[in-house]
């Protein structure tokens, strides 16, 4: 069965963007870079990674899911109707249509966890959940890896990493942390057995 991995950058104090969105404070530069996207390779919008001379295939994903808000960020300054080229794109909404030069790009209002399971069940790599924090609170039960890019900075405000969902402990067993000098940790987690479904 395929896993689905939250895999995303988060600040100090737990969030994955600012109020508005803004993720400029998360470090783009450092000795984090390479080992980060040589473990994660093909994590970035399509068009990015081919601009600076990253190669996009190989990668452990071939899925990625997302919220509208997360899918938002390249529009429309950027015009970044479909971001993830090579790989299979889901957007979760429930409010908006689907923009001009998005064919590739799955828009859905089904339920996430029904869409998750149904897709754990089919052939392929592992999905990859980019964001946003209300769509991995909605996820929380069937997110089998956590991987958090933890960046050197307090943001103080903004998109949590999970939104709200009550309190409900889930333990996680840590599989892999590595410090970089740049302050940049990232730090890996699996579901525990006992808290699996």
């Amino acid at each position: 069965m395929r896993e689905l991995t939250y895999y995303v950058a988060v600040s100090l104090d737990g969030f994955i963007a600012g109020p508005d969105g803004q993720f400029d404070a998360f470090l783009a530069e450092g000795d984090h870079m390479g080992p980060v996207w040589a473990r994660y390779r093909g994590t970035a919008p399509t068009r990015l990674a081919e601009a600076v001379g990253l190669e996009v295939d190989d990668g452990p994903f071939d899925t990625v899911l997302m919220g509208w808000n997360t899918y938002a960020v390249g529009l429309p300054d950027h015009h970044l109707a479909s971001p993830y080229e090579h790989l299979r794109q889901v957007v979760f909404t429930r409010t908006h249509e689907a923009p001009s030069g998005s064919d590739a790009v799955r828009f859905t209002d089904a339920d996430p966890v029904e869409t998750v399971r149904a897709l754990k069940q089919e052939e392929g790599k592992s999905i990859w959940l980019c964001g946003g924090g209300a769509l991995a609170a909605t996820l929380a039960d069937e997110i089998d890896r956590l991987a958090l890019k933890i960046n050197p900075v307090l943001l103080g405000g903004g998109v949590p990493l999970f939104g709200p969902r009550g309190y409900a402990p889930r333990s996680w067993e840590r599989t892999g942390t590595r410090a970089f000098d740049s302050g940049v940790v990232l730090a890996e987690y699996a579901r525990r057995p006992e808290a699996a479904r």
